[in-house]
């Protein structure tokens, strides 16, 4: 089952700012890191007035996949594969766009495209976003559908090669990025939480930042739920709406002095040239002007990203001694100061969402509306630049 709504979740007709269609899974995935995704839609759906289409019915949409997947992979034919599967509830479009624009969590979802059958025909230009896709699982059957796209980006570096030689078409790395005007603090906020660690974590830092909370000279927020996945290396949950979630962790962390911040996939052993790269938790963090603390990324890409001085003060995963740490940080109150402005700065002029979105319509030949202008602007003062 789709239906096609405005961020609010009314089913309207989209309002006429920039004919943009988009493809969400928001109402059939509600995991809490895909919360990301839905935020760079909301801020796409603000500056554009995109009409949505959302998927709700996944489960039916998996039980076809799975068909294709046999049919394809036992036939070797697309073709053949796209006759022998069922079909899907789909939602007819009733008008033209000049880009159709879905952002997908994972490669599993992109068999969701067939809810949306006239796309290719409807849109002048396509272009779509898959946040995370790791080069050691790259499902080809499922990435044949991206090359009916103009042009595909890719929130994970390491996989733009294989992936642009599977579809034949133009492959590019789009960074993550946050919503920074959500996540910028009050001036006048106070920093009340010493130390916020939430997502994968390492049991021996956390192990002794517990004992600093009992010992009552931390106040440290973290997670109590239960890890998950893949050998427990997850600490994952649902949630009822991913814009209330991201209102939630921009105020913990803008309330926050010390935001540890690891890269991608930390505590997994394997993972080879994945492991460099960069996870969410450092847009997030210096978008709000927290201290960013963790094992960063040892790559060219998170250098030139993240190119100030202090943007993250290293810290080994595993960090018995991170007491001493904060203490030795903690002796440097103008430097902690001067960390807060320069990252919030840096921030609003390179991390914000605005900035993927203008790199996917340059790719697709489309000029920026008036809303992205006015966000620019936004930014601009808070970057503090004239």
């Amino acid at each position: 089952m789709l239906h096609t709504t405005d961020t609010a979740g009314h089913e309207v007709a989209g309002r006429k700012s920039c004919s943009v269609l988009q493809l969400s899974m928001r109402r059939a995935h509600d995991l809490v890191a895909f919360c990301l995704s839905y935020e760079f839609e909301d801020v796409v759906a603000q500056l554009t007035a995109a009409d949505r289409v959302d998927v709700v019915d996944f489960p039916a949409v998996e039980r076809v996949r799975r068909m294709y997947k046999i049919a394809r992979l036992a036939s070797g034919s697309k073709r053949l594969a796209r006759a022998m599967a069922p079909g899907v509830s789909q939602a007819p479009l009733t008008r033209d766009y000049d880009l159709f624009f879905p952002i997908f969590n994972h490669p599993f979802e992109l068999f969701a495209l067939a809810a949306v059958p006239d796309w290719r025909a409807r849109c002048r230009v396509s272009a779509c976003f898959v946040s995370e896709l790791w080069a050691d699982d790259l499902p080809e059957y499922l990435l044949e559908l991206l090359s009916s796209f103009d042009h595909v980006f890719l929130g994970v570096q390491d996989a733009v090669g294989a992936v642009s030689r599977i579809i034949g078409k133009p492959c590019t790395y789009l960074p993550l990025a946050t919503d920074v005007l959500l996540f910028a603090p009050s001036p006048s906020l106070p920093r009340n939480i010493d130390v916020c660690n939430v997502g994968r974590r390492s049991p021996v830092t956390h192990a002794a930042l517990i004992r600093l909370a009992r010992e009552r000279r931390i106040f440290y927020y973290y997670d109590t739920i239960h890890a998950r996945g893949h050998h427990d290396r997850q600490i994952t949950f649902r949630v009822n709406d991913p814009a209330e979630h991201r209102l939630l962790l921009a105020n913990l962390i803008q309330r926050s002095r010390y935001f540890v911040a690891n890269r991608a996939r930390v505590n997994e052993p394997e993972g080879g040239a994945s492991k460099q790269e960069i996870s969410a938790r450092f847009y997030e963090g210096i978008a709000a002007g927290a201290v960013l603390i963790g094992e960063e990324p040892r790559s060219e890409e998170f250098r030139r990203q993240f190119d100030w001085p202090d943007a993250v003060v290293h810290l080994p995963f595993d960090s018995p001694d991170v007491g001493e740490v904060l203490a030795g940080l903690d002796a440097d109150p103008a430097r902690l100061e001067r960390v807060h402005r320069e990252n919030v700065r840096q921030a609003a002029r390179r991390h914000d969402w605005l900035y993927r979105l203008r790199t996917v319509f340059d790719a697709a030949g489309i000029p920026p509306t008036e809303a992205m202008q006015a966000r620019h602007d936004r930014l601009m003062a808070l970057s503090g630049h004239p």
